[in-house]
């Protein structure tokens, strides 16, 4: 399989963060996604991202993987600050209580060093929560972070399910490059050369049969789980098991520390969830 057919799924590399137990990286994720969600403080953000990108870089996750999913959220950052900006303008000035313009763009609305603070602050918050996502995707066995969760006390339904969740992102990208040469191959355009309005409508010959084979593995894999007599039980082993070692809990506690930390930094530092570099004191 090409690496086309490999984008957003597993990937078994022995690195430090791929020995790690996947239910350590859940709560890993967890604690460092609400540190960033939780502040606005642009040098706690710029800290957890370069933290996680630090941690990316660790688990040798190539660019080539994730640079669909890099287009595709830089043109939502850039979309959100655009469109943001344009219903509201004043909404920095309203928070930091100062203003500094910088230049009348339009009518009485002017662009401010409060706004471009903000509007910075707001894109790198976003931004800093990727990697860490892309971290936790393709660094962790779905049949192992599913007994992991069943280990903790989540029924193994639920954590069956999540399971197979993780397993069809792949599943569904190999279908959709199959049905694609496929297609190709009878004379479909999908090249750069047809155009946009043509590749689009090409493009929907192509989903058309891959929700229908998606259907189909549903159907197979539904049956396939009766006939072995699936939750018939209340509880069942896994092959794949790991219990938490001393790298996990380490890697718990550096995550623990940098959400309590970035709390800290908003309650008794800033007093608010907001950074303001346009007062002093």
């Amino acid at each position: 399989m090409n690496m086309k057919a490999k984008l957003f799924s597993y990937n078994s590399i022995d690195t430090p963060i791929h020995r790690l137990s996947g239910l350590t990286k859940l709560i890993c994720f967890l604690f460092l996604t609400f540190a960033v969600m939780f502040s606005y403080d642009i040098r706690m953000i710029l800290g957890v991202m370069v933290f996680s990108l630090a941690v990316l870089k660790l688990s040798r996750i190539r660019f080539s993987q994730i640079r669909l999913m890099v287009l595709y959220v830089l043109v939502f950052l850039i979309t959100n600050a655009l469109i943001s900006f344009f219903f509201s303008p004043e909404q920095g000035v309203g928070i930091y209580g100062t203003r500094h313009n910088i230049v009348n763009l339009f009518g009485a609305t002017k662009l401010t060093w409060e706004q471009v603070f903000y509007q910075v602050t707001k894109f790198f918050k976003y931004a800093s929560v990727i990697p860490l996502g892309i971290i936790f995707l393709l660094t962790t066995n779905p049949s192992e972070f599913a007994s992991s969760l069943n280990g903790i006390g989540v029924n193994y339904k639920a954590a069956f399910a999540v399971a197979l969740t993780l397993r069809y992102f792949p599943d569904i990208q190999r279908d959709y490059h199959d049905i694609s040469l496929a297609q190709q191959a009878r004379g479909l355009d999908l090249s750069h050369k047809a155009k946009f309005s043509d590749r689009f409508k090409n493009s929907l010959l192509i989903v058309i049969p891959l929700i229908f084979s998606s259907l189909d593995r549903i159907e197979l894999i539904s049956n396939a789980m009766d006939l072995r007599g699936f939750s018939k039980s209340k509880t069942r082993t896994w092959y794949t098991s790991r219990k938490l070692v001393r790298s996990d809990y380490l890697a718990l506690a550096i995550s623990a520390l940098i959400f309590i930390a970035t709390v800290a930094v908003s309650v008794f530092i800033n007093h608010s969830r907001f950074y303001n570099p346009f007062i002093s004191g």
